[in-house]
């Protein structure tokens, strides 16, 4: 009976995602507007793509016990800092790789201050936050980019048959990879024991401080190739962009099941969550729902996953 209750509780998650389809598909269709459209439904797909990046790295570091608020600034930063490299010449693979790298070097300071220093995560990630941000408006005065080699679209504009956006493609295979470590390697283990109980983690013999070293890099990292695909997406680069993007990975996470408490969840169910995301706030958009609405829909779909996270731990208990 127990394991007939799990099954149904792993997949709550996706019956949700069904729902909130049909139910905008019917108040769409009562106002007279188009929603459950291939094109429209792509073009969801497309929006969840960016976040569904963002949030393997946040759900690895939720994972641990820990948060990243970092990561919309790192995207932001990315964008800006990719453009300027592509206008000077700079080949694409290449700038890209830097991009990366820079990535993973905002994860490494996190990481380091987080774990050797025993700063507070949420701290930490708040300062980077603010600096990096900064840091992508001082690169370029404060402007926005734009006018560097259009072949940079190839990495989001792409579609696999003419018809499927090609941030599917990388949602499935970073999914797919980081699904495999987590679930038959020492090191997916070891996150979730840290996550589960940091002192039993350390009496085991894991090393602590640089397991969470290599998450925050890992998120670094994810975050900073979700810049690519967004300056690849609009072809246009501002110091703003990515705000709230922290939010939207974290919320993606939490509602796909990721316990804010760490050591619990299927990061599988990330993704629905940021196709649940993308679903609210495309739908609303057809609606003409004005943006500050959306914001505070979004926030009481956050609140009710958490609510209902702490629930099932209590129940546990």
């Amino acid at each position: 009976m127990k394991d007939k209750r799990v099954n149904i509780s792993d997949w709550i998650i996706y019956i949700g995602m069904i729902c909130i389809f049909v139910v905008f598909t019917i108040i769409c269709s009562a106002l007279g507007k188009q929603f459950l459209t291939l094109n429209n439904v792509m073009n969801i797909i497309n929006q969840a793509s960016i976040n569904a990046v963002v949030a393997i790295g946040a759900s690895l570091v939720i994972l641990t016990g820990g948060i990243d608020l970092s990561v919309g600034s790192v995207v932001g930063f990315v964008g800006i800092f990719l453009a300027l490299r592509l206008q000077e010449g700079m080949p694409i693979p290449a700038a890209i790789i830097l991009c990366l790298v820079l990535g993973a070097a905002v994860g490494l300071f996190n990481g380091i201050l987080i774990s050797y220093g025993k700063v507070p995560a949420f701290i930490v990630t708040l300062g980077s936050m603010q600096a990096v941000r900064g840091l992508a408006q001082i690169i370029n005065g404060g402007q926005a980019v734009s006018g560097f080699p259009l072949e940079i679209g190839a990495v989001m504009k792409t579609k696999l048959f003419g018809v499927i956006p090609i941030g599917v493609l990388y949602v499935i295979v970073f999914y797919a990879v980081m699904i495999l470590i987590l679930s038959y390697t020492k090191f997916g283990r070891r996150i979730y024991a840290l996550g589960g109980n940091e002192h039993a983690a350390r009496l085991s013999g894991i090393k602590v401080k640089k397991l969470e070293v290599a998450v925050y890099v890992l998120c670094g990292i994810f975050a900073a190739f979700a810049g690519v695909m967004l300056l690849s997406r609009l072809l246009y680069a501002d110091p703003s962009a990515g705000n709230s993007y922290e939010m939207n990975a974290i919320a993606a996470s939490v509602i796909g099941g990721i316990s804010m408490s760490g050591g619990k969840g299927r990061l599988a169910n990330t993704v629905a969550g940021a196709i649940i995301l993308a679903t609210l706030t495309n739908g609303l958009q057809i609606m003409n729902v004005a943006t500050y609405y959306q914001t505070v829909i979004t926030g009481l779909v956050v609140i009710v996953a958490v609510f209902v996270d702490k629930r099932k731990e209590r129940k546990a208990e």
